[in-house]
């Protein structure tokens, strides 16, 4: 059987990256009104779970410097050798990884040292009701990764480090994570939403 991490790409020079950073529609995405992007404020955010490291890189790329905490060693390396790949590449993309610095660990454990002043937490979605396919590219993230049963202690974590706010990336229909207060509001993407909750 193959490996997952095999068919794994990460890539911040090229493809759905690139378009989104030149294309995305900037700050009035859901995402940077989510973390806080307004009225020329450009917070420093902590992404507890940086995964493919796409939402980290949007963020960079619209001036905001970003830490990223893995705590897969797999998606670490990637992340690491994909970060190596951006700054090598000069220009634009270059400028953008040297706002991103990556650590690997337990961001439960990590968060407190931080003081971040936001902090971005996307773990694993529960899985879906219905029998779409979920991408492949997920698919291999999970396998990889696991099922973050561990997400509501995370949540915890970041609220009490958090100096503003943390925002939960969660499935648009998905009911509220348990064990969590409610969010001060939500913001609304196209498929996620954005539960915000100010410190």
């Amino acid at each position: 059987m193959s490996d997952p991490a095999d068919s794994l790409v990460i890539d911040f020079t090229g493809g759905a990256v690139a378009h989104r950073m030149r294309f995305g529609g900037g700050r009035g995405q859901a995402l940077p009104r989510a973390v806080g992007m307004k009225g020329g404020k450009t917070p420093d955010v902590v992404d507890a779970t940086a995964g493919l490291g796409r939402d980290a890189f949007l963020l960079a790329s619209l001036g905001a410097r970003v830490t990223l905490i893995e705590r897969s060693e797999v998606m670490h390396a990637k992340l690491a050798e994909a970060l190596e790949t951006a700054r090598a590449a000069g220009g634009e993309v270059a400028g953008v990884a040297a706002r991103m610095t990556l650590l690997q660990g337990d961001a439960r454990d990590l968060l407190a040292g931080l003081s971040p002043e936001v902090v971005l937490v996307d773990p694993m979605h529960p899985p879906r009701g219905n029998s779409a396919l979920v991408k492949k590219e997920m698919r291999l993230i999970r396998q990889i990764v696991g099922v973050d049963s561990d997400s509501a202690e995370l949540m915890r974590a970041a609220l009490n480090a958090a100096r503003n706010r943390v925002v939960l990336k969660w499935p648009q229909k998905a009911a509220p994570m348990a064990g969590i207060r409610a969010p001060s509001h939500t913001i609304a993407g196209k498929s996620t939403r954005y539960d915000v909750f100010m410190t």
